[in-house]
């Protein structure tokens, strides 16, 4: 019995084809100064990124004939990584931070609340308001509403409703964003 072929599959190469990986016959050029050449066969643009101390680097493989650069493909990639590398260095990663608050809550834990949640907006951060039910005071859920409602209209200027006030359970959940 014949066992089945399990070569594995040929190496896919991230970035552009290079030099002798470049298979099509005929390929635009556009030279190390920038200059279009226009079609050229591909064994004649390679010599001429040889003499010139470079490589033919495919710029676009999908039209037709491909486009390729004569050009350092050293120097290319280092500048591709460090464009890469800078790009996430200036990325934010938002967080959702939790303020946890009681129906009952009394006027200056209110405020230090306040404050902690407009600390988070300044630094960029989502605020989920979580606020918990216990025992009797689910007879009450006005009281709980106003306060959410009241928490809405301090942080108006420095924040915006997200996700609305909704009931999971004994606890009610809204999320705020920085505007």
């Amino acid at each position: 019995m014949r066992r089945p072929n399990r070569a594995p599959p040929p190496v896919a190469k991230d970035g552009p084809r290079t030099n002798d990986e470049i298979r099509n016959h005929e390929i635009q050029l556009i030279d190390q100064d920038g200059v279009n050449r226009g079609k050229v066969e591909t064994i004649v643009a390679i010599k001429m990124a040889m003499e010139a101390g470079m490589d033919l680097v495919e710029i676009s493989p999908n039209v037709s004939p491909p486009v390729c650069k004569i050009m350092d493909y050293g120097k290319f990639k280092y500048s591709a990584q460090k464009k890469a590398a800078e790009a996430r260095k200036k990325q934010k990663i938002v967080e959702i931070k939790e303020i946890k608050l009681r129906p009952m809550i009394d006027d200056h834990d209110y405020d230090v609340k306040m404050k902690a949640m407009q600390r988070f907006f300044e630094e960029g951060d989502k605020v989920k308001i979580t606020l918990r039910y216990r025992g009797r005071e689910m007879a009450h859920q006005d009281i709980g509403t106003k306060l959410l409602d009241k928490v809405k209209a301090d942080v108006a200027e420095i924040a915006k409703v997200e996700q609305d006030a909704r009931f999971e359970g004994r606890q009610v959940v809204m999320v705020l964003a920085p505007r």
